[in-house]
């Protein structure tokens, strides 16, 4: 399994799935993308679709976690793309970016499956902070 965080920043994506990877125990199974192919702020489907077939490639179900806006439809343009085989080993998760991640990393560790990974990732928009 590899988790895929997608950020309309580059240096965002990097260091929360820097974080991640950490949490996960396995930094490789954890992958940032973000920006445009020419550095700017903005999402590409293009570095998006390199990470998650580069996973699916591997034999490795993707959970992606988009930032916000339009790294959602983003995304959604990206599954859309996908035959339904191959689309249904890409969970798409709608949770805070970071908080997400962390969750996401922390079921990833323990071995769960894309569902299970995926829902651990979505408990974090009810966490609280205080």
């Amino acid at each position: 399994m590899r988790l895929v965080l997608l950020s309309h920043s580059a240096t965002a994506a990097a260091g929360v799935a820097e974080l991640a990877g950490q949490v996960a125990g396995a930094p490789e199974r954890v992958t940032g993308v973000g920006g445009t192919e020419d550095g700017r702020l903005g999402t590409s489907i293009d570095l998006l679709e390199d990470a998650v077939e580069a996973a699916l490639d591997g034999g490795c179900d993707v959970v992606l976690l988009p930032d916000l806006g339009s790294s959602v439809l983003t995304a959604r343009a990206l599954l859309a793309e996908l035959d339904d085989e191959v689309a249904a080993r890409v969970a798409l998760v709608d949770a805070p970016f970071l908080e997400g991640a962390v969750g996401a990393a922390v079921a990833l560790s323990t071995g769960a499956d894309l569902q299970e990974v995926r829902a651990q990732a979505e408990t974090a928009r009810g966490l609280r902070k205080l």
